[in-house]
């Protein structure tokens, strides 16, 4: 058997090795699918991260063929402001305008982990809620210049500089990074048992 990250993510690459420290001799691959992450019409974000999860992870079983027995993992985080996905910015005018939307608010971020091997998929969804402080545009441009906003769902990233921005979570630190080790280990021991 071999475990697969559909992922090539830095942060979910660390998170998901933490979530497989209690396995024996725990290694894992890495591949990279490539889907449409283009929301449906009307679709809820909830509904919207998990069908991502389970595309990617899906996609990567593809990708994992040369694998033996392979198990895969797929997640997607988006961050959400009053039902609203906000995605990765555009530009450094977006970034600004959905910093601006996050200051001194409340919003979402759900992030779902599915795996699959080809026959059972099974899927979890994790919604921990951030509260930022108020930022100024000073701020927001400086943190816009390290160019850390640049690639990350909601303009930030908590783990890095934009957690000075977060005043307090609610839910799942590593969710809000990118793979929720609790629910991540779950669905782990929940493939390898059945």
């Amino acid at each position: 058997m071999t475990w697969v990250l559909a992922s090539t993510s830095p942060r979910r690459k660390q998170l998901f090795a933490q979530a497989g420290f209690s396995i024996a001799h725990f290694s894992f691959e890495q591949v990279s699918p490539d889907i449409d992450e283009t929301p449906f019409e009307g679709e809820p974000a909830a509904d919207y991260v998990v069908r991502l999860a389970l595309q990617k992870a899906q996609a990567g079983l593809v990708l994992a063929a040369p694998f033996t027995h392979a198990k895969v993992l797929g997640s997607d985080t988006s961050v959400v402001l009053n039902g609203k996905i906000l995605g990765k910015p555009q530009d450094a005018a977006d970034a600004k305008h959905i910093l601006q939307q996050l200051s001194g608010h409340t919003h979402q971020v759900m992030t779902a982990v599915a795996v699959t091997d080809g026959t059972r998929s099974f899927t979890r969804l994790c919604v921990t809620d951030v509260t930022f402080c108020q930022i100024s545009d000073a701020e927001i441009e400086a943190y816009i210049a390290t160019q850390e906003p640049m690639d990350k769902a909601g303009a930030y990233g908590i783990q890095a500089l934009g957690g000075c921005f977060v005043e307090s979570i609610n839910g799942s630190y590593s969710a809000v990074v990118g793979l929720p080790l609790v629910e991540t280990r779950q669905l782990m021991q929940l493939m390898a048992n059945t």
